[in-house]
């Protein structure tokens, strides 16, 4: 029956692309912490909806598992199959075309296997911008980025992934196609389905397609390198920001100087950004279309904030490649924690208001459970995103940290939940999440969920074992 069912595959998108070496599949049978390895029948790889159709469409009637894969980058565990073997991975690599670009309506319709950077390139193209962005920008898709409503940088100023899209294109578990590639931004004709679908992680249904907003490029940016004593100075100075750039705003992002330390220490072409030391640093951005007045609110904003003991010390970047600097330093974050050993990770949110405090208790209860290890908070304030990172103390046995990874999140956890904020912010369930969501969601929540689940997918082909 397998041979039977690789064979119908086959007939489907050619032999080339039903991957079932160990040497061709291995890349797509684990996430890139490691924290999940699985085993797969076949790595399936369509070039076109109605192939990914037919494939569903065939798994659905066989019940065979699908396991929807972008560009793999997802930090959950919800793109990665589990060890049983029974799953097919259903690779959207190959879906990477961009269908049209829209600029007067301001859209552009792009697959899902398009990465990221290359929706960006392609809306400079059209002298446009599509403004979500990622450290794994270069590698995540589209496709991955909607199902996980990816979030980023610049989130303050254009929100996450479902509020840059208009429509979507995508593939039911029995392989209908529900297509609504609308450049619609009125559209009241009931349900508004593309936003049940994305954030779904695969679950409820493969998106294959979508039309996304783009926006007029700006002409111009400030980015400025800031030093400041504590979050809760980062807050005044945002609120402080807003009041005197508002919606200039494009990049809030805050960072503790030992996550600087870490990305000195482990990174290459970076630098100290200050001429002094600080315990905290915001990254600080605006742009728009006039560079002398962008100018002058920066100078501005940083005078006053300074004088009154706001701040510390800042620069702003005086070219391009000093704004690539500061940029590094942030961008470098995530990598520079690998080789410092074992990381426990926390993508939460809070609301804004309580983000110091959350930093603070947060801090003082992880210290306390484990002494020597040390916090690395850092992330998109202006959203209220704070990736609360903790690395192992210094000599520590890694996978003995490691193992007490649950009891870590149920400390930090319950600290998130009374400040009225969520366990997982832009990285989605997944697998690593799926537990801990029974247990902090509302029941009522939960009972929806299930029964949107049962009506999409009655056989529970899509991504089984993720979210629910």
């Amino acid at each position: 029956m397998a041979d039977e069912f690789l064979a119908q595959c086959v007939t489907i998108v050619g032999a080339a692309h039903v991957l079932t070496d160990a040497h061709d599949t291995a890349a797509a049978l684990s996430e890139p912490r490691g924290l999940w390895h699985g085993r797969a029948r076949a790595v399936l790889r369509p070039a076109s909806v109605d192939e990914v159709s037919r494939l569903l469409a065939l798994c659905n009637a066989a019940r065979v598992p699908v396991v929807p894969q972008g560009g793999n980058t997802g930090l959950v565990g919800g793109q990665t199959p589990d060890a049983s073997g029974a799953s097919v991975v259903l690779s959207l690599a190959r879906l990477n075309r961009v269908r049209e670009i829209d600029p007067q309506s301001n859209t552009m319709t792009v697959e899902a296997g398009l990465t990221l950077a290359g929706a960006q390139t392609a809306a400079e193209s059209a002298d446009r911008l599509f403004p979500l962005s990622l450290a794994s920008e270069g590698s995540c898709t589209i496709g991955g980025n909607l199902a996980t409503n990816a979030g980023g940088t610049a989130v303050i100023a254009y929100g996450n992934a479902r509020d840059l899209v208009l429509g979507i294109e995508c593939v039911l578990a029995d392989g209908r196609v529900l297509s609504n590639l609308s450049k619609l931004k009125k559209d009241n004709t009931g349900y508004d389905l593309k936003h049940l679908i994305m954030g779904s992680e695969g679950t409820l249904g493969v998106i294959t397609a979508a039309t996304l907003k783009l926006f007029e490029r700006p002409r111009a940016v400030e980015t400025a390198f800031i030093g400041l004593a504590s979050p809760a100075h980062a807050l005044d100075l945002l609120v402080r920001a807003r009041a005197a750039a508002g919606g200039m705003i494009t990049t809030f992002e805050v960072v503790p100087r030992i996550g600087i330390e870490f990305v000195l220490r482990h990174a290459r072409n970076v630098r100290e950004p200050l001429g002094g030391v600080a315990p905290w640093y915001v990254l600080l951005e605006i742009s728009g279309h006039d560079s002398a007045a962008l100018q002058g609110a920066m100078s501005v904003l940083l005078e006053a904030v300074l004088e009154a003991g706001v701040i510390d010390d800042a620069v702003i970047a005086a070219s391009l490649e000093h704004r690539k600097d500061f940029w590094r330093l942030r961008e470098e974050l995530s990598d520079a924690q690998k080789p410092e050993g074992g990381s426990i990770k926390h993508d939460i949110s809070v609301p804004l208001a309580s983000v110091p405090q959350f930093i603070d208790e947060a801090t003082r209860a992880v210290e306390a459970f484990i002494p020597g290890a040390r916090v690395v908070a850092f992330g998109h304030l202006g959203d209220g995103n704070v990736h609360f990172n903790v690395s192992q103390p210094v000599g520590a046995d890694k996978q003995v940290f490691l193992a007490r990874w649950q009891a870590m999140n149920d400390i930090v956890h319950a600290i998130v939940l009374r400040h009225g904020g969520s366990i997982s912010a832009e990285h989605g369930i997944g697998q690593l999440k799926r537990d801990e969501l029974a247990r902090v969601k509302d029941p009522v929540a939960l009972e929806v969920m299930r029964a949107v689940k049962a009506a999409l997918d009655p056989n529970g082909i899509l991504n089984p074992g993720k979210v629910l």
